[in-house]
């Protein structure tokens, strides 16, 4: 029964989620020849106020979108 956990900063729509899980799901169940309804996906979602990397806090490191498509680093 695998079990995958993400972690990403919040502010994805819950159709990004969705397509996300149906991928990973499927995907995973062809790699590892398990049936689809064994696939567990827990996705945990951060403030960026509560994830740092280098000492800063991503909040203050990086603007509103930082990281999206289309958006100047």
């Amino acid at each position: 029964m695998p079990v995958i956990n993400i972690k990403i900063a919040k502010g994805r729509s819950i159709e990004q989620k969705q397509k996300l899980v149906e991928i990973l799901t499927k995907d995973v169940s062809e790699i590892l020849d398990v049936k689809k309804e064994w696939i567990t996906i827990l996705i945990d979602e951060y403030e960026r106020d509560n994830w740092a990397s280098d000492g800063v806090l991503h909040s203050i490191k990086f603007r509103q979108g930082f990281g999206k498509k289309g958006v100047e680093d």
